[in-house]
């Protein structure tokens, strides 16, 4: 393993201007990071890695390294690029098993995140740096957010989540309330009256979108988002069609055929495949087939009814009339994204939204209410996950700014606060027995 990371990091060029570092999008020092490694620094070049981007670990698993840094590579223009995701896995894992900085000094404020996915475990992380007291809510019972319960194991093993966990949450003593949904018992009111002076809110993107055809409500069929958070809950049988062809469509392929699938096929509306080369390529590899240019008519208990499709004189495609053909599976799994829950906006008020129920923000991720802040899905729709610790290092900023331009927070701000009498509890069970 070091041995090809070293000859990875050798083939680097050291580009004055690097463009690989811009095609990043939390431009990490990708050439830094390299010299470093290669100047026997690794703990120096860790320490880079980890203060530009919280995720760094992941994003080395995740990122869509072939559209982005390593996309940008001037050795990709007539050779392979420098695989930076090598070399950026093997120096996070190494120099994580070594971090066991605890607190920052208390700066005495609070700052609640709602949602544990990749941007609001970057702000909690950052805003602790800074010494705030920082709670995480989550509907969850473990942190990760769409990492953990979106992404398949084999791609994102949850060991590399659990050490995350530990590093940066417990050790930084950031506090993690799981299957709590903000919404229902507890409202953001609730949490301004606790005294947090900010909140952010990165709730992702949970509800699945349908196809809104006769069929979808049938027992063999289900949704990506909730196939993946558990595919061994379902039953789909040998015979699976997969609705889409982007990259959850691959994960839920790819994870079909892990669940014991004998025949896997992906359905798309026109000629092309939305998910990036590496997953489909992957997904080819493991026997997946691809059907194209395919509208999904109606689901039956055997099979699909799909037509070939046509764009029509408005833009949008549609089956073309009489070319309807059964597709025989034994199990439909939809993976057409996903949109916005709406229970933590209708409970809480002075937020405004979307049409699509998204969040409005402006460009450092404030909403319409005072002190709430939002980016990554909630805010922006779909993105991937080094694009929501890129917004997510913005708006930790911007929270921030804002907390310290409030007064520190007193008793007297609690007046509703009862005076109560501490009670022994020992010496009262003395009297008892």
């Amino acid at each position: 393993m070091a041995l090809h990371v070293m000859e990875e990091a050798n083939r680097c060029l050291g580009c004055k201007k690097p463009r690989c570092q811009e095609g990043c999008p939390i431009h990490t020092n990708i050439p830094e990071v390299i010299r470093l490694l290669k100047a026997g620094k690794l703990n120096d070049a860790g320490k880079m890695l980890f203060e530009n981007n919280p995720l760094t670990t992941v994003c080395a698993l995740v990122c869509n390294h072939e559209k982005q840094c390593e996309g940008h590579c001037v050795r990709g223009i007539k050779e392979s690029p420098v695989h930076f995701s090598v070399i950026e896995s093997y120096i996070s894992t190494t120099y994580a098993n070594q971090m066991v900085k605890g607190p920052a000094p208390a700066n005495g404020r609070r700052a609640a995140v709602i949602g544990a996915g990749p941007a609001g475990l970057t702000i909690a992380i950052i805003l602790a740096r800074y010494g705030y007291k920082v709670t995480i809510f989550d509907s969850r019972d473990k942190i990760g957010g769409v990492l953990r319960y979106g992404i398949p194991d084999f791609r994102l093993p949850d060991a590399v989540l659990d050490d995350f966990a530990y590093r940066h949450l417990e050790l930084k003593e950031i506090q993690f309330r799981p299957n709590t949904y903000i919404g229902s018992a507890i409202t953001i009111d609730d949490i301004f009256r606790d005294g947090y002076q900010s909140i952010f809110v990165g709730s992702g993107l949970w509800r699945p979108n349908k196809l809104h055809i006769r069929g979808e409500s049938l027992g063999n069929v289900t949704y990506a988002i909730n196939y993946l958070a558990s595919p061994s809950a379902f039953r789909l049988g040998e015979r699976i069609l997969v609705i889409g062809t982007g990259n959850s469509a691959m994960d839920c392929a790819r994870t079909a055929v892990r669940q014991g699938a004998r025949y896997v096929a992906c359905v798309n509306l026109t000629d092309t495949i939305t998910a990036s080369q590496y997953e489909s390529s992957y997904a080819k590899l493991e026997g997946v087939d691809f059907i194209m240019n395919k509208c999904t008519v109606e689901i039956r208990d055997d099979g699909v009814v799909l037509a070939d499709s046509r764009v029509d004189e408005n833009g949008k495609i549609v089956p073309i009339p009489g070319t309807e053909k059964v597709y025989p599976c034994t199990g439909v799994i939809i993976a057409v994204s996903q949109g916005a829950e709406s229970n933590l906006v209708t409970t809480t008020k002075g937020i405004d939204t979307g049409r699509s129920g998204l969040l409005t923000v402006d460009a450092d991720g404030h909403t319409s209410r005072p002190g709430v802040f939002a980016a990554g899905d909630a805010a922006s729709g779909a993105r991937t996950v080094v694009e929501a610790v890129a917004n997510g290092k913005r708006v930790a900023e911007a929270m921030h700014a804002y907390m310290q331009s409030l007064p520190m927070p007193t008793l007297t701000d609690y007046p509703e606060a009862p005076v109560v009498e501490t009670v022994d509890a020992a010496a009262q069970a003395e009297q008892v027995i």
